[in-house]
């Protein structure tokens, strides 16, 4: 099993920034992709962002493109989400998940049901 822990959210206003992280324990190495998702109140559970512990390649949700960056340090098991420019409808709780199904080839999961893990998450709170 994996074991996350996000941390970073808080309240920011409109324009502010926010860096979140999560912490990964547990049987990291079979971790192959890790990813960020956001969860508003009465909506469901979007893909932000990923990047693949295999080959360091990130990818990005359309709307997301721009004011997101995910990073992620493998010695330290960590993964992070520079959020910039934020605005009131970024609001939200947002999540890390990992995806340990393994792949012959890179793939770019971006649904929550391609993930297997899961931390508690962090609220994000963008005020106007």
């Amino acid at each position: 099993q994996v074991q996350l822990v996000e941390s970073g959210g808080g309240l920011v206003q409109t324009g502010g920034s926010l860096r979140l992280s999560c912490a990964a324990s547990g049987r990291t190495s079979t971790v192959y992709t890790m990813g960020w998702f956001r969860q508003a109140p009465a909506k469901e559970r979007e893909f932000v962002a990923a990047v693949s512990k295999r080959d360091g390649s990130t990818y990005y949700a359309d709307s997301m493109k721009g004011r997101f960056t995910i990073s992620r340090d493998n010695a330290k098991n960590m993964l992070y989400l520079q959020s910039n420019s934020l605005k009131p409808e970024d609001t939200a709780v947002y999540y890390c998940a990992v995806d340990t199904t393994y792949f012959p080839v890179v793939r770019q999961p971006t649904r929550p049901t391609e993930y297997e893990y899961w931390g508690q998450g962090t609220q994000v709170i963008v005020s106007s």
